[in-house]
């Protein structure tokens, strides 16, 4: 295949995301906007840039390459990023202080600092390796993590010193602990407070929790890794706080543990207390509660509950500048913000998480699900700064706004900043483009209104004949892919090239539609999406007659491939062929928060995980199925695969496997990525019986 091939090139450049910018930050004052990209679309290591937002101009702040020119990653820093699903290389994170005057950021875990107005770059002698380093908003000290240790290091480098240490090795101070960071958004485990005085961290043991072994079968001269995995059912880590001043105080934080093991967020401001959320384990209360640092004792200030579970969003709680809580709740079947006790949006609009509290406040939400805008919220009304259909995110300071827009009409984002409402400048985006010809129409099927996308090959025209059906969903909950812009459909639009008819459909339990949808699937991860995916098929068809339901394929990755296995073991009637992609396969092997929201606990509900487990469809197989699975996934581990296609064999039903050696719970490496798609593609013709074009 011709090195500028779709796959070779998606593969090179990371699904074109490489040169685009990203990780944005608007200084105190407006006047600058810090951000990472790396140097070209092919390039994976980020550099830290800078633009002034008086000229427009862009100017390089830190290349990692002039620093390091060989990028070493620790085994905490490598799963770091794995939960953070990172993928790049050289700067991947960065904080600042409160006037965005210094930044640090890791380099090897190595501690660097950035003086932002000279350019001056300095490594500090830190303990190594060196974690998530965040300057006070002062920018006189920086904190840090380092082998389980909260330490703290002066700017010049001085007093490098532990802030808390921890009384064994199952103990860490000041990190995410795996299902915080995997499943509740939450990727830090310190705040400092406004003043740089003290610092709410959290103390996490992992004593209770159990232990995997996990092996890469490729290389029998490594020992198998323990690692610390709470499967559903089973003991999580034990989550504490304290807040510990420079001085060396430490004040636990009192809150009823036992019944709120789950800490979701914090945040602390100059606005009032600490604020932290807690959830029950079974997910259906949760608490906002306010923390007095001077004793730890803390005050409930709300309390939401739910017959089936409460969905987390970001960016609250929070405070308002006159000592309001910000937070958003299910009411009305919307998620609305709520200011106090006043819902500050309609019923109308979906709000997907709090960008920015200010005297107003900057909302990310939905109108209509396949768009996510920006809003402005206040008392008196909600007012939408973005129109174009797409995707915009944002951050903004003072009266500085940066908006980074993804639509249908165009492959790159675009990232403006505004001033006041009025556009100052251009982020360049270097990311290279696929070339391809989009040609996807944006669809409502069927009486659900299911939001789908069907892509024909680009020189499709109407009469040329009927075409094979490859469905291609991710299909589980939150994570959308039916959304208005180029970026998420390239793959999809390659595998149409190749002769199939491509239909991408989010079900039920897909964010955007609102607090009922999303528990449509509460007891059952198996009924609801299978049926959306059957649905939405034959209304498809109804409308399209180009698509060919005798010739039907289903592919997916993780989630998805949960329900491309499923499809053809329930749904053979249906699905000709499915390729199951690092498939959760039996409900008990993956993680406590994410499962029992769904399924409930396992030990009391074990019925639950039979009727959704693959296992006992498994001697239903007639149709076929190829499992591609990573050998070191420590996210949905070989396991699953490996019992599935166990089960198939001690059915004798035949099936194919394709381990990836090396390869985690995502295909990193530039061969692999663009040696799967075309493995996948070379499966489904032979499984369809189509003719091989060569």
């Amino acid at each position: 295949m011709s090195s500028n091939s779709f796959p070779r090139r998606s593969a090179r450049t990371q699904g074109f995301t490489l040169g685009a910018p990203r990780s944005f930050t608007v200084t105190g004052d407006g006047t600058r906007v810090l951000f990472l990209r790396s140097a070209s679309g092919t390039d994976r290591s980020n550099c830290l840039w800078l633009l002034d937002t008086e000229n427009g101009e862009e100017r390089l702040l830190v290349d990692p390459a002039q620093l390091l020119p060989h990028d070493q990653v620790s085994p905490e820093e490598q799963a770091r990023r794995e939960r953070a699903r990172e993928r790049s290389t050289g700067i991947t994170t960065y904080a600042t202080d409160r006037d965005g005057r210094l930044a640090a950021f890791t380099l090897s875990s190595r501690l660097f600092v950035i003086d932002i107005t000279s350019g001056a770059t300095r490594e500090l002698p830190a303990r190594q390796p060196v974690a998530d380093p965040r300057p006070d908003p002062s920018g006189r000290r920086i904190a840090y993590l380092s082998g389980g240790q909260l330490r703290l290091i002066n700017v010049d480098g001085s007093e490098d010193r532990a802030l808390a240490e921890p009384e064994d090795e199952n103990i860490s101070w000041g990190a995410a602990e795996f299902i915080a960071a995997e499943e509740m958004r939450r990727h830090r485990g310190y705040w400092w407070n406004p003043d740089g005085t003290a610092v709410l961290a959290t103390r996490v043991d992992e004593s209770p929790v159990q232990f995997w072994y996990l092996a890469d079968p490729a290389r029998p001269e490594v020992a198998p890794r323990a690692v610390r995995y709470p499967a559903a059912g089973t003991a999580n880590a034990e989550v504490a706080l304290a807040v510990l001043t420079v001085e060396g105080e430490r004040i636990d934080v009192d809150w009823d543990r036992g019944a709120f093991p789950y800490l979701v967020a914090a945040h602390w401001s100059a606005h009032g207390q600490p604020l932290i959320t807690v959830q029950s384990r079974d997910q259906r209360t949760q608490l906002v509660l306010a923390v007095d640092p001077q004793n730890g004792r803390t005050t409930e200030l709300h309390r939401d509950t739910d017959p089936h579970w409460l969905e987390i969003k970001t960016g609250w709680p929070a405070w308002t500048p006159n000592g309001e809580l910000v937070r958003i709740a299910a009411q009305d079947n919307a998620y609305r913000l709520f200011v106090g006790d006043r819902p500050w949006t309609p019923p109308e609009l979906q709000v997907r998480a709090v960008l920015d509290v200010a005297d107003d406040i900057l909302l990310s939400a939905s109108a209509e699900p396949t768009e996510i805008h920006l809003y402005r919220a206040t008392a008196d009304g909600v007012e939408q700064l973005t129109t174009t259909p797409g995707v915009h995110t944002g951050t903004r300071s003072g009266r500085t706004l940066v908006i980074s827009a993804s639509t249908p009409d165009r492959e790159k984002t675009r990232t403006t900043v505004l001033r006041n409402g009025t556009e100052i400048a251009e982020i360049s985006n270097h990311a290279e483009t696929s070339g391809m010809q989009l040609n996807i129409q944006f669809l409502r099927l069927g009486e659900r209104q299911l939001r789908s996308a069907l892509l024909l090959p680009s020189h499709y025209r109407p009469g040329d004949g009927p075409l094979p059906v490859l469905v291609d969903p991710y299909g589980g909950p939150q994570a959308q892919r039916v959304l208005r812009r180029q970026q998420g459909h390239l793959t999809s639009q390659w595998f149409a090239d190749q002769g199939f008819a491509v239909l991408v459909t989010d079900g039920r339990g897909m964010s955007g539609r609102g607090p009922e949808w999303d528990r449509a699937i509460a007891g059952d991860l198996a009924g609801p999406p299978l049926q959306d995916q059957v649905d939405a098929l034959h209304a498809a068809a109804a409308e399209h007659p180009e698509l060919d339901l005798n010739r039907v394929a289903i592919r997916g990755w993780s989630f998805g491939g949960y329900l491309a296995a499923l499809a053809v073991l329930r749904r053979p009637d249906v699905f000709h062929a499915a390729i199951a992609g690092a498939a959760v396969v039996d409900w008990q092997l993956y993680d406590t928060h994410y499962t029992e929201r769904y399924l409930g606990d396992p030990n009391t509900n074990p019925e639950v995980y039979q009727a959704n487990s693959l296992l006992r469809d498994a001697p239903k197989l007639n149709r076929p199925l190829l499992i591609v699975h990573g050998t070191v996934d420590d996210n949905v581990v070989m396991a699953h695969s490996l019992r599935l296609s166990a089960a198939l064999t001690a059915a004798a039903r035949p099936h194919t496997m394709l381990p990836l050696p090396g390869v985690s719970h995502m295909p990193t490496d530039e061969v692999t990525s663009e040696n799967l798609l075309l493995l996948q593609v070379d499966f489904l013709r032979k499984a369809l019986g189509l003719q091989h074009d060569g």
